[in-house]
């Protein structure tokens, strides 16, 4: 994986829906929630990994392969960043060169 791309959900609409309705994502993209500390995989198609990040960017806790219709929480998280399962490892372990941010 080179480069990540991160979507960064600022819009109500964006944060509301996510990544709902998608059948698959591709292996370097992510959804990046600022300002959350929790989330719901409910009609979704596909477990994701849910990555949760401190108001510093660092990692607080990774929920790997989280089902459709479940619910995680990390109490101190000031955002959280959503991938495809099995994506997480790759991104934690620096093999994500760059990530680029897109609107």
């Amino acid at each position: 994986m080179g480069t990540l791309t991160v979507f960064v959900a600022r819009r109500f609409r964006h944060r509301l829906f996510g990544l709902i309705g998608r059948r698959s994502l591709p292996p370097d993209y992510a959804m990046l929630f600022p300002d959350c500390d929790s989330v719901h995989t409910a009609w979704m198609r596909m477990p994701i990994d849910v990555v949760f990040l401190d108001a510093d960017g660092a990692v607080l806790e990774v929920r790997r392969a989280l089902p459709p219709w479940r619910v995680a929480r990390c109490r101190g998280a000031a955002a959280v960043l959503e991938c495809r399962a099995g994506a997480a490892d790759a991104l934690l372990s620096g093999r994500c060169c760059r990530a680029a941010r897109r609107a």
